[in-house]
Parts: structure tokens; sequence; C-alpha cells
């Protein structure tokens, strides 16, 4: 059975001791007010993680991701992270290719999924973002665009490999513009989504397969697109950067 994640990606905010307060102040209404068994994942950035992580350590709903990482094990990659690294720290998960990773640094498609075979052999559970641009959905080429990502990166995957991955729809034309998906809009991606998957592995891995959606996301919308048959959780920007705002999007399920 597929998790219901919210999924909290600070981006690159925050102090420690900025970080340190909104992880408590978190933990506390989740461990206060969250009642159901959805599966929160904060995402600091790298110097706060493992602090981070001895906060939540006593919240089963609490767990701890990184923002990104390297494809290399190790060796001369001056100023880059392996899965191995996060893997000592305590994280959990990763996201791999979010929109931001791939228009400023250039990640492509070989590079990704590389970066899904190392966090998987480490254990770690990838969230794999995908998700058109604007001149794309306006076009009506937002299936193949995603479609292609999906399949550029995923299908390489074995079934075995594959099971441990989490897919975040992100439409890049509504992060951080106040612009949001309709949850029509939403879902019907979604759906697309899953089937994509089906076809690449089979039913019962497309099924189990958790979906996130990752477009200015909000307590106002939450419940509408968590609502929607294919729509697993969140991945949230800013609004997981207020605690009473990232709370109240937990208990929107």
């Amino acid at each position: 059975m597929r998790k219901q994640i919210v999924a909290g990606n600070w981006k690159m905010n925050k102090t420690y001791e900025e970080a340190l307060s909104l992880v408590s102040e978190i933990d506390n209404m989740v461990k206060d007010e969250v009642n159901s068994q959805v599966t929160v994942i904060v995402a600091p950035p790298f110097p706060f993680l493992q602090s981070v992580g001895k906060l939540t350590q006593g919240n089963d709903l609490m767990h701890l991701a990184a923002q990104n990482m390297s494809e290399h094990e190790s060796g001369a990659y001056t100023g880059e992270v392996s899965a191995s690294m996060l893997k000592s720290v305590g994280v959990q998960y990763v996201i791999i290719g979010h929109s931001e990773r791939r228009m400023y640094h250039h990640e492509d498609a070989q590079t990704l999924y590389k970066k899904l075979k190392a966090a998987i052999a480490q254990g770690i559970t990838p969230i794999f973002c995908c998700g058109e641009p604007l001149e794309e959905r306006d076009a009506d080429r937002h299936f193949d665009y995603v479609g292609k990502q999906l399949h550029d990166s995923l299908s390489y995957l074995s079934n075995e490999e594959f099971d441990q991955v989490v897919v975040a729809y992100e439409p890049i034309w509504a992060i951080g513009t106040g612009r949001t998906a309709s949850s029509q809009q939403a879902q019907e991606m979604h759906a697309y989504i899953r089937e994509q998957l089906s076809r690449m592995f089979d039913a019962e891995a497309a099924f189990n397969t958790s979906i996130l959606y990752g477009g200015s996301c909000n307590p106002g919308n939450a419940r509408e697109l968590f609502s929607q048959a294919d729509v697993d959780g969140g991945l949230i920007g800013g609004a997981s950067l207020k605690s009473r705002d990232f709370t109240d999007i937990i208990k929107s399920f």
C-alpha cells in the first residue's frame, strides 16, 4: 500500500539556529496534532542534516531527507556529498532531479539515473522529481515532456530498485509563483504518471508508488489536492518554512 507523504524542501533557507527552532516546532506540532500515519519528511540544507535528524529521532512520523547528492561514491569531487555520507548521518530520503537542479546545475537524465542507483544502493529512498515548464504546458506537450523525463531516468531501474522510489510531480510554472495546478490538472498528470510507470514496470508497482504534488501547495489548497485519487501527498517548498502552515498541510489528509 502506498504511503501518504508530506515532504518539506527548505531549499537554501535558514541559519543553523533558525533550522533547529523550525524543526523543533514542527516536531512538537506533529506529536500533538497529527494522529494519522502520514510520513513527514524534512529536507534542510546539508550543514544542518545531522542536528535536525537528532531532534526528530523520537518521533516515528518524522523522517530526514537531503536536497541532493552526488552520483559518485567517493573521490576527488570537491563540494560534493555522497549517498554513503548521507546515510552515515541518518538521512532516509533524498530529493533527486528537482527542477532547480535541472535548470541551474544542468543535471541530465543519465546523471539522475546514476544518482537514483547510488541512493538505492545505500538504502536511501529517492524522491524523483519531474514536471514541465509553462511553454510545454501552453503548447499542450506536457504529457510527452513528463513521460520522457520518467522514461529517460527511471526505465533503466529494475522492478526491485523502482520499488524504493517516490515520484514528485512539480509543474515548474507553479513553483514559487503563487500559481497552482487545479486539483483536476494535478490528478490528470498524476494518473498519467501512474499509467506510464505501469508500462515501464507493472501495474502493481505503479499502484504502490507514492506520487507527490509539488507546486505552491499550501494550507488552503492541500485538502482538495490530497483528495484526488492519484495524489499521495506533497513536496512542499515555501510553506514548509512556517511550522504552522506545514503542520496544517500535514493535517489535510
